[in-house]
């Protein structure tokens, strides 16, 4: 249980012995000036306008009641009913000394869905699935960490019309004595050229239109095809998802393809509710739900004229296999903004059917573009696609040249380690520090810089604290030491380190992974603000002062370290 929690629960069993009712709560939140406490309980003034009395008298009665001499030295009512808490120097330390920052078990822990990355394999990554990719990935370990049981979902593209033109191509290739893999190596490449045909040869044409509908029926031939480039390009995500330090792994992988046999039932329950009909040869949803300014209803096809299905009818499957088979109780998805109406409308339709029930949690966690330094979408120089392999290895090259001018005493390998894990994690780190639903500029000076907030300023403040212990000739993990919080650096660290909670469950509950970037960073500043005010190594610095300190800088290191791995960033000993 964090501070929040503790004093929520405290102030609360306070208003209800002071008579007030069950349904006020007491609003507890940290303080946003230090000089109004640390915690304030705001829970007086909407009591008080429940019970027709004066506030300020409503929080002098709750503080007739709350006991919090333990943990508090000082409480105050200030302005028209607030109630500043000042937290006690000695509990806050025993409080940190106490803090595991492992995985915490909990105990109303739920099953969630995190729909996220879904590539279409007809192409290679890009950076257009950046977002979603690393976005999520961040969601699903915050909410592993919190206790819940999440279940990762990569929804790509692997079905559909174009693919009878890649299977086409493909034989084509293989009847060349062309391996597989070798025909697909560049996927981008192997598209392009397919479409080419497509465009040019009729007789191609013809034939891929006819591989779609043999393909959508089973043939044996043309699924081997298909499963030969499906693995070739699920490979080629494989291995960007390990170069990334993305968790998302094969048996994660729900294509469109998984739920291929079940969109005839989809299509057929809704016409049997009622809910779809006929309409101009195709199989249509009228949402009135949804309608325009003008009453117009919002359209969902979920089957074309010429028989195929669609996008919805795919996201509905998807959506009764998560709830019905997978039991969630939470689903999120991570995809763009663009896609808000199709999923309003998916999600209404869900429910309307049946399919999905009130108590599941539907969410769509929309995100913005990244933008190049002009403020166009970003592009490469010559304003083509930037396939995400190229940025990568970009990233990976700038950080190492980075390192080397900053370190030349690095030998080759240490120099390839660290240079990888600054370059991967700038990369993640500008996006995630971003608020979600706003675009945001790439900038590589920026990314890369060791000042401001940013991984390599992070993962710096990290390996800092470790050059401290190799200095002090101490592990981090051997120190057992009384922790006094005297200066008031040390107590301002200590605070925001017990906030470490706080802060990850807020990202649990909004998804916005900016709030536990934002949350390193200020931990980070005040690290330094305490290295510089507080020594630890210097002569003249007793031995209890010494050993309390170096806790401070081991309890710093393991939230860092704790929180940039949430981040999906990985830390180092030096730099």
């Amino acid at each position: 249980m964090n501070i929040r929690e503790i004093l929520n629960q405290r102030f609360a069993q306070a208003m209800l012995a002071a008579g007030i009712p069950a349904d006020c709560a007491p609003h507890v939140a940290p303080s946003k000036n230090p000089q109004f406490g640390d915690y304030q309980a705001n829970g007086a003034m909407g009591a008080a306008k429940a019970m027709g009395r004066k506030p300020r008298d409503i929080a002098q009665e709750i503080l007739d009641q709350v006991t919090l001499d333990d943990m508090a030295d000082k409480t105050e009512i200030a302005g028209p009913g607030f109630i500043n808490v000042h937290l006690r120097p000695e509990w806050m330390a025993e409080q940190l000394k106490q803090q595991d920052s492992k995985a915490r078990h909990n105990d109303d822990a739920q099953t969630i869905v995190v729909d996220y990355s879904s590539p279409n394999l007809a192409k290679e990554m890009h950076v257009g699935h950046l977002r979603s990719t690393i976005i999520g990935d961040s969601l699903a370990r915050v909410l592993e960490f919190m206790g819940h049981s999440v279940i990762r979902q990569n929804h790509v593209g692997d079905w559909g019309t174009q693919f009878g033109m890649l299977t086409a191509e493909l034989e084509e290739q293989l009847g060349q004595n062309q391996a597989a893999s070798m025909a697909l190596k560049d996927l981008e490449q192997f598209y392009q050229q397919a479409k080419k045909h497509f465009d040019d040869d009729p007789a191609f044409a013809d034939k891929a239109r006819d591989y779609v509908v043999k393909l959508q029926s089973g043939d044996a031939k043309l699924l081997e095809l298909w499963e030969k480039f499906r693995d070739v390009s699920l490979e080629h995500g494989e291995e960007l998802y390990q170069a990334l330090g993305v968790t998302l792994k094969r048996d994660d992988v729900k294509g469109e393809s998984f739920y291929n046999d079940d969109l005839a039932n989809v299509v057929s329950e809704l016409k049997a509710q009622g809910l779809a009909v006929e309409d101009d040869g195709a199989i249509v949803v009228f949402l009135q739900e949804l309608a325009d300014k003008e009453g117009n209803p919002s359209v969902v096809i979920i089957q074309k004229k010429g028989g195929g299905y669609l996008y919805a009818t795919t996201d509905l499957a998807a959506m009764r296999h998560r709830v019905g088979e997978l039991k969630a109780d939470r689903i999120m998805y991570f995809i763009d903004a663009r896609q808000s109406l199709h999923m309003k409308q998916v999600f209404t339709l869900g429910r309307k059917a049946g399919f999905v029930s009130d108590d599941v949690s539907l969410e769509h966690h929309a995100f913005g573009t990244m933008m190049g330094e002009d403020g166009t979408p970003f592009k490469t120089r010559s304003g083509g696609t930037v396939k995400l392999a190229d940025l990568t290895t970009e990233a990976v090259e700038r950080a190492t040249a980075l390192v080397e001018s900053k370190n030349p005493d690095l030998n080759e390998s240490e120099r390839a380690e660290i240079g990888r894990k600054v370059g991967i994690g700038a990369v993640k780190y500008a996006d995630l520090s971003k608020t979600r639903t706003n675009d945001y500029i790439f900038s590589w000076e920026s990314m890369l810089s060791f000042e401001g907030n940013t991984a390599p300023y992070l993962q710096y403040a990290y390996a800092r604290i470790q050059s401290i212990f190799r200095r002090a000739e101490v592990s981090a993990d051997d120190i057992n030491a009384e922790l006094q919080l005297n200066a008031p650096e040390e107590q301002a660290l200590a605070l925001k380190l017990l906030r470490f909670e706080e802060a990850i469950e807020q990202v649990a509950k909004e998804a916005y992974p900016h709030i536990l970037c934002t949350y390193l960073y200020e931990a980070a500043s005040l690290y330094m603000k305490f290295y510089e005010a507080c020594p630890i190594l210097k002569d003249g610095v007793s031995e209890a002062d010494k050993m309390s300190r170096l806790q401070l800088c081991a309890a710093t290191a393991s939230i860092l370290r704790t929180g940039l791995d949430l981040l999906g960033i990985e830390t180092m000993e030096k730099m």
